[in-house]
Formats: C-alpha cells, structure tokens, sequence
C-alpha cells in the first residue's frame, strides 16, 4: 500500500507546499518564523510532523529530549538503520528553509522509495531534531548531540534562558519530563545524511545545483578584554593615553589582515564590541570584543591562534595595557565520510546535476554525527546567499533537485 500524504499538503507542489506548511508554526508578520526549543510553536509542529509521519505509514516516536523520529522498517532485522533529517528549531525571525527543507526532503525522499520500491533492506529513520541553532538557550545541537552521548541532563542542570526559564522547566512543559530522562544513545544507526539550504552564495555565483560537502569548519570563539585607563578627552595628550579602544582597533586590524594573508579557508570575525564608559569625551578605559576563528583544519587555526595572540600579548606589553584572552568555545573540524561522498558525485554525474565539492562555513548536526558515524552533508543553493532571515530563499527546481539525490543516495544506502 503507498504511503499517502495529507492531500491539503501537496495541493501546490510537494515541497514548497509542505515548507509553507510547516513555516505555520511560528511564522511572524514580517515573513519569518521563530520556533524556539520546547515553546509552544516547537510542540505545534513537531506534533503536527508526527501525524504526517503516520499519515506516511512511518512509525513514529519521540525520545526523550523530544527529538522525532519516523521509522520505515527494513525487511533484514539484523542490519543497522539509516539516519536523516535536519532540526526544526529555527532563529528569531529566521527563514522557513534553514533545516526544515531536510527534514521536508527527507520525508518526500523515503516517501517516494516506498511508492516504488515497496520497504527497504535496512531500516530508515526520518528525524526532526529538537534543537541545533541555540536561540533559545546557551548551547547548541541538544538534539544530536543527546544522540550520539555527549550532552546528558547534567550539562543543562544550571542553563536559563534570557527570561529566567529553566532548560528543565521547559523540557517539562513541553512533554519531555527530566524525572524520566534516560539517555538517548543510539547504537544502532549505521549512517547519517542530512541535505540543507547552502546559507551561502557560493553555489548561485558558481550557477551549480549541489554542493558535496567534504568537511565542516572547526570554530574557536573568545572574549577579548583590553583594560587600559579612562581619562579626560581634551586634557591628556596622546603620549600619556592608555586608550583601550584605539588598542582594540589595532588588534582587530591586525587580526584581520592576518587571516587574509594566511588561507583562503579561513575567517575571523569581530562581530560584537562593548566601550566603557562609551561617552563621547572621555577616552575608554575598558574594551571587550568577541572573536570568532572558523576553518576545516584544526593546525591552521593552531597556528594562526598563536600568531595573532603573540602580537596582541607584545602590544599590550608595549603599550602598558592589559589584554585578556578568554576562550568559551572549542568545536572540532569534522570530516564528511569519502564513500557517501563518492557516492553522491557519482549519482550527480549520471543524473547531469551541476555540483561541486563545497567546505561547510556553519555548524551542522552532521558536524555531531560525523563523529560518531559515517556522514554525508548535501547542499542546495540558497538565493543570494541569505540566511537567518524572512528573505531566506531556495527556489523549486533547486530543492527538487536536492531531494531527487538525496532519494537516489538513500536508495543506494537502504535498498
């Protein structure tokens, strides 16, 4: 018996017409959509994608982070199961294709291998993860990472949102009591692939369809602290300043030209700066800016770590002004698995798709996985390289392209 999908979905097309579906759940006036772990709009919507999932004749169910699961059974009992999907937490405001496009493209994937081939050889799972983007609380991929053992209840005993909300709180509101909490641990799962919107332009200014994922960027993210002296904008001549904000621009000048000079992989990123006490005539006593450092090769991020942390040491020495380095994140670079990546080139090239070999910028749950098990990242391009936002973008033919491999690929894996 095929597997039927509620018709009211499918009426405008598959895909577009299940996004929009699904973009219902917290959508805002501007366009955007704000579905944040464990709030209502969350609960909405992952309940709603449990009824198409039986609508599908999946099996689903939840465990016990609220991480949704929708199980084809395989015909060999004794092999592991193939994993895919994507999360259905967005940012505020973000756009309706930032992982729910995967976990959409995922359904109508296995939904189309099952109208034409019947049940697999091993079991695939389709899973709409509870949280990767942390906008609502202080962490991310809690949903993967609960998966695969490295988050457990103890890693949020203590984490609040900005409103005062317990992470534990939350997670009972939402259905998911901590008292029953057992961890998650899947041993049974042979492979993950997850597609996703690129959240760059690199494919739309390279006109391809696909972008084959060789790694994921490894990100280091710290607080620099520059504590010079405040004092009187009109009465202390330039020699005699320990001004913080001008020792900051330097270090940011440096930092960045640095980064343009050592590979074109890597990026460094002052995206947050604070001035005290940030009036107009008095020269700033203490700076505070955050530095992010992304690259897919953990020794060039070393290397480079220590090149600019040298100069900012000597500089502060130099100029009599202390500077503090405080490191709050350490995320590793991972490597997507060669075969599944062979594999999916391969299909694009008997399918005449237009692909390339892409390094993911961004962090993914297959960032979680792909240290756990083989795993696979396809892109699809995302127009004019906007993301995070209400004017996030991916048109039909491109998100029918993606889903069209990304059946091809489970076929290859499953069948």
């Amino acid at each position: 018996m095929a597997i039927q999908v509620n018709k009211q979905l499918m009426d405008k097309g598959q895909v577009e017409a299940m996004i929009e579906w699904l973009a219902s759940f917290g959508r805002e006036d501007n366009g955007g959509v704000t579905r944040l772990l464990y709030s209502p709009s969350w609960q909405e919507a992952q309940h709603a994608l449990k009824k198409v999932m039986e609508d599908m004749q999946l099996v689903p169910y939840f465990d016990c982070v609220g991480n949704l699961f929708g199980r084809l059974q395989g015909t060999d009992a004794n092999e592991k199961t193939i994993l895919t999907g994507s999360h259905i937490d967005t940012v505020v405001e973000g756009g309706k294709y930032d992982g729910a496009y995967g976990i959409v493209a995922s359904l109508l994937a296995v939904n189309r291998l099952f109208n034409k081939y019947g049940y697999p050889k091993k079991s695939i799972e389709v899973v709409s993860l509870s949280e990767e983007e942390g906008s609502r609380f202080p962490l991310t991929f809690w949903g993967s990472r609960n998966i695969t053992g490295s988050y457990n209840l103890e890693r949020v005993k203590n984490v609040q949102d900005a409103g005062g909300t317990s992470f534990l709180e939350a997670m009972k509101f939402a259905g998911f009591d901590p008292e029953k909490y057992t961890p998650p641990v899947r041993h049974d799962i042979e492979r993950f692939v997850e597609i996703h919107i690129e959240q760059g332009m690199v494919l739309e200014k390279n006109g391809n369809q696909i972008g084959v994922v060789t790694h994921i960027v490894g990100q280091r993210r710290y607080t620099i602290s520059i504590k010079g002296e405040s004092n009187h904008a009109g009465t202390t001549p330039m020699q005699y300043r320990k001004d913080a904000v001008s020792t900051a621009a330097y270090l940011i000048a440096f930092l960045t030209e640095k980064t343009k000079e050592w590979d074109p992989h890597l990026v460094a990123t002052v995206g947050k700066l604070l001035a005290s006490p940030n009036v107009p005539n008095v020269i700033a006593g203490e700076v505070e800016f955050s530095l992010d450092i992304r690259h897919h090769m953990e020794e060039i991020i070393d290397q480079y770590c220590n090149e600019i942390f040298a100069e900012f040491k000597r500089i502060a020495e130099n100029l009599n002004i202390e500077v503090s380095i405080a490191q709050w994140m350490d995320v590793k670079p991972v490597r997507m698995d060669v075969k599944m990546g062979d594999l999916a080139r391969r299909i694009g090239e008997e399918k005449n798709m237009r692909y390339q070999e892409m390094i993911s910028g961004a962090g993914h749950d297959a960032q979680v996985f792909g240290s756990s098990y083989p795993t696979c990242l396809l892109f699809v391009p995302s127009q004019n390289g906007i993301s995070h936002s209400p004017h996030e973008f991916t048109n039909r033919d491109d998100l029918e392209t993606g889903i069209e491999l990304l059946t091809e690929v489970l076929y290859k894996l499953a069948y």
